[in-house]
């Protein structure tokens, strides 16, 4: 039987849930109207692959970033599997990344014959720990990506140095940080490739699958041209093997509505955020709970609102139970994951990702959330500990 992987909405929130840790709905809603004229537009003409709202689509988002090139894909996941075939990177190769991350980011290097090369994390940011890099380069580096986790950008002036004294390339993972500004340039923008997720969750989200990849580098963004065709620029004619992964039309025309409400969304999620700091503040949670800050130079676009605490596995559970969603990002950070065994990493080999795993806890963040709901997360979080200590 084939899975079925859902974004947490209203639709499948627990019936036990006061609201869902997503709601999608309640965004469609107020949009409704533009993404059905946008969908019947794309309809009349029947042009689903490679149409004009895909070219357009990619405009605005160069323009948005600030970048020369960006070209629509089929997931964030082939984001990163086009941008290291750009490069040319592949058996025998490595390439240096964070362990506590969703699998597409070292999974894409392993698809492709190279070596996923882990290093550690800092224990505040959860980002890819620069001080980490210098060893973990050998002979074999080519590359290295750092993630904006939960949106939050990576120390990109530090990584990019590391890169250039050592000739490597930088792609960024900037799935869940669109938008994110690190002292005044975009994530995506930064790097010498960029990777993007439109899926449903994301901040910007589509009406399923889709991705992206951005550069500057006209010679990448031939090659990324070519390899998302099969490697074909004439009908039948195929220069190199590429893959099969375009932006649909439809997708393209859904997220070309929804980019112009990136920003109050943003803007939104910035403001929860800051409701939050203040109610765990007046409940006397700092000592208790570890909160995501702003870094100075730096704009959180909170995908995720992620807290930290000792007691993560006992507070999900009451949470649970008073009706409070929540979810774990991530587990099990990847080093220890059965997939990437081959590596023969061990347990204790990375102690900040190890932590972490064990202790983030993301509550909802989504721009629709209430003062109300906001005020009933923090309240059963207080009751929790006040139960407990």
């Amino acid at each position: 039987m084939n899975s079925v992987v859902q974004a947490p909405t209203a639709a499948t929130a627990s019936k036990f849930t006061l609201f869902p840790f997503l709601d999608l709905q309640a965004q469609f809603a107020t949009i409704r109207s533009e993404v059905t004229a946008a969908v019947e537009r794309v309809l009349a003409t029947q042009q689903f692959i490679l149409g004009p709202d895909v070219e357009q689509f990619e405009r605005e988002m160069g323009e948005r970033l600030g970048c020369r090139y960006a070209f629509g894909c089929a997931s964030g996941s082939d984001a990163l599997v086009l941008a290291l075939m750009a490069l040319g990177i592949g058996v025998g190769d490595e390439v240096i990344t964070t362990p506590f991350t969703f699998v597409a980011t070292a999974g894409s290097i392993a698809r492709l014959g190279a070596r996923p090369v882990f290093v550690d994390i800092d224990p505040d940011t959860y980002n890819l720990n620069p001080g980490q890099i210098k060893p973990a380069i050998t002979l074999r580096t080519k590359a290295i990506i750092p993630v904006h986790l939960f949106g939050r950008a990576a120390l990109m002036d530090e990584i990019t140095a590391i890169a250039k004294t050592n000739g490597l390339a930088v792609i960024e993972d900037a799935a869940q940080a669109i938008g994110t500004d690190y002292h005044g340039r975009f994530a995506g923008n930064i790097g010498d490739l960029g990777c993007f997720s439109f899926f449903p969750s994301k901040n910007l989200g589509g009406a399923g699958d889709g991705g992206m990849v951005s550069t500057n580098d006209p010679k990448l963004a031939d090659r990324l041209k070519l390899l998302r065709l099969h490697g074909s620029r004439s009908k039948y004619q195929y220069e190199i093997l590429g893959l099969n992964s375009r932006l649909d039309t439809l997708q393209a025309a859904v997220l070309r509505v929804k980019l112009r409400h990136l920003d109050e969304w943003t803007m939104a999620r910035r403001r929860n955020a800051v409701r939050y700091r203040g109610l765990f503040a007046q409940a006397h949670l700092e000592d208790l709970v570890c909160l995501p800050v702003d870094p100075p130079g730096s704009r959180h676009v909170y995908n995720q609102f992620v807290i930290r605490t000792r007691q993560r596995d006992q507070l999900r559970n009451y949470l649970q139970r008073a009706g409070i969603p929540t979810e774990i990002y991530y587990p099990m950070p990847l080093h220890l994951q059965p997939a990437f065994r081959y590596l023969a990493y061990q347990s204790g080999d990375f102690p900040n990702a190890e932590s972490a795993s064990r202790s983030v806890l993301a509550l909802p963040i989504f721009p629709e959330l209430t003062e109300a709901q906001q005020e009933a997360v923090v309240t059963a979080i207080s009751d929790f500990f006040s139960a407990n200590h």
